[in-house]
This record gives C-alpha cells, structure tokens and sequence, in this order.
C-alpha cells in the first residue's frame, strides 16, 4: 500500500512540472550573469568561485523556458477555476487530485503553468494592495481585445475592469488592475493587433523591501536576463524587470516596514542541475526554506528564498514518468 501511494505521489508530481520541461537542456555557459554591480551581486559571484569554470557549473541550467507560479486561496476552488479560465481565457489542464485530500488547479499561460490550490493558512495571510505589502503581489496577462475581455468580467459579475493609457517605445497600450476571487491582484494589459506570441507572456511581480539586494539575487543569483528599467504608471514607481525566455520578473520598492506575505504566491523554475543549485545557495548564502531533497523518485527540488523570503521553488525531473501517468 505505501509502495502505491508513493508511485501515486511520484506521478502527480511530476505529472504537474514535466508537461512545461523543454525537450532541450540548454547548457550552464549560455546564461550570463552580470557580476560588478550591487555588493551583493559580487558576492553571489565570488561566493560561487567568481568568473571561474566553478562558477558557470554552478549556475541553474533552465530546462524550461519560463517559470511557473504558484498561487494559495481559501475560496471555492469554482471560483478560482471560473476566474482564471473563463474570464481571463487561460487554457485549462488537468486538475490534480492531491495525495491526503484537496485539488491543483492549473492553467497554461504560454509556456508558463499557473498553479492553484487552496490552504486553509491563507485566511490569516497579509493581504491589501500591491504597493502595501511585501512578497509575490500581481501576475500580468495580454490580451488583444480589451471589448471582449471587459464583457467576459460583466458576463460572469465581476466590475468592468478601469483600463488607462501607458505609453512607451513599443506603443500605447490599455492597462488594469483587478482582483481574482482570492483578492490577489491579476494586471490585464490590452495590445492590440499583436503577433500571437505577444499574447502567450507572463510577467510576475514582487514588491521587495530593498530593491538592491533583490536586483542582486535575480541578476546575480537566479541568473536572470536584466532588461532595462521601465516606469510603471499604474504602480506609480520604476520597475526592474528580469527575463526568463516568456517570463519577466518585475521588482519595484515601496520601502522597508511593510507587512511581508512569504505563503500566498511563489516562483518555480525546472533545471537540469538542481544539486549544484542547492551548493551555490550555501556557498552564498542564500535561505533554505526546505533542503534539497528527493521529494519522490522521479523529482528532486530546493526551496530557495530571495531577501524577502519570496519562494524560488527549484525542480529538476529525474526521469520522465510512464507514459500512462502523464496528464490528459
């Protein structure tokens, strides 16, 4: 019976990371990182043998294209589901029944898998706008029809959503804030007219008590693409955004004090070399939330925390799951 449950375990598991793993393993040395800035990114770097051939073996080697994201909710699952995949028009996967009870509810947003699942914890999690509390804030979608969108949130009774203009060198584009039935905060941005890709983006922001010290760990740490920075109208302040292939990351600060929600979001990423993952953040320093561990047979992760205690969930599938226990 344990021997079945695990397997049970295993599949599942694997079953919710490996539909989004890239059938090509990009090698350490294609990613470079740019050392020289905050203190903190020199560390990170020297930390990890500086510019030597340590230092690149020890750099996540990203076997997906994009991240996931996680996030936690205390209402019906239906709503989140009805949310998520009939007003924002997400594609839906198959839900996962959890082993000791509950579902996941997952969504592709191009290339990245938006993960829901309800915890019970969360009803005591700090809550309030995306300027007021530290941690995993907002996810941005694009759409090309802000008319259909607008009707699609009327038709299932949730507010029109107040788009404004934000202009910048790419164009004008209608942006928005909202709510999903958890009240975490979900970005609409309306572009139209756009190539199909465009639409398949995913942005993840965080608000960080000190902006350095988070640019340090993405640029410096994760080893994130650094983009340049961009003035965020809705938001009022400079964001800092880091790409990883369909995924940005944004970092903005609205200083330090700030309640800090470290349970209801998180960040996952899948790596082909998760053990030298594990020995970068100890030779840096870095919070381990949960150590490196077989978490089953077929899957092996580190839960990493960034300064803020914002969850970098590492995964690395060992061996792909039977074909029978793959998701339909």
């Amino acid at each position: 019976m344990k021997f079945r449950s695990a397997c049970l375990l295993s599949s599942l598991l694997v079953a919710a990371i490996s539909v989004n793993v890239s059938a090509v393993r990009l090698r350490a040395t294609d990613f470079t990182l740019r050392f020289g800035g905050p203190a903190e990114a020199r560390a990170y770097s020297q930390a990890s043998g500086g510019g030597s051939a340590n230092a690149d073996a020890t750099r996540p080697v990203f076997t997906q294209q994009a991240t996931n994201v996680f996030r936690r909710f205390v209402v019906d699952p239906a709503r989140m589901k009805e949310f998520y995949g009939d007003v924002l028009g997400l594609k839906p996967l198959p839900t996962l029944s959890m082993p000791g009870g509950g579902q996941m509810t997952r969504f592709h947003a191009g290339a990245s898998e938006i993960k829901l699942q309800p915890a019970s914890s969360e009803a005591q999690a700090p809550a309030g706008g995306v300027r007021d509390v530290i941690g995993l804030r907002v996810l941005t979608f694009f759409f090309p029809d802000e008319a259909a969108l607008t009707a699609r949130f009327k038709e299932h009774g949730y507010p029109a959503p107040e788009f404004r203009n934000r202009t910048s060198s790419g164009g004008t584009t209608r942006v928005a804030l909202a709510r999903d039935p958890s009240n975490q905060w979900v970005e609409i941005v309306v572009a139209p007219g756009g190539p199909a890709e465009s639409y398949d983006r995913l942005e993840i922001g965080l608000t960080v008590s000190d902006i350095e010290k988070a640019r340090a760990f993405y640029r410096g740490f994760v080893g994130l693409e650094e983009l340049s920075p961009v003035e965020d109208v809705l938001l009022g302040t400079t964001k800092y955004p880091y790409r990883l292939g369909s995924t940005t990351i944004n970092v903005w600060s609205f200083g330090k004090g700030l309640p800090v929600n470290k349970t209801s979001a998180g960040i996952q990423y899948v790596v082909g070399n998760v053990e030298a993952i594990d020995a970068r953040a100890k030779a840096s320093g870095v919070k381990i939330d949960r150590p490196l561990s077989d978490f089953t047979a077929t899957l092996r992760t580190v839960w990493l925390a960034d300064p803020d205690g914002i969850t970098n969930y590492f995964a690395q599938v060992a061996r792909r799951a039977p074909a029978d226990s793959a998701p339909r």
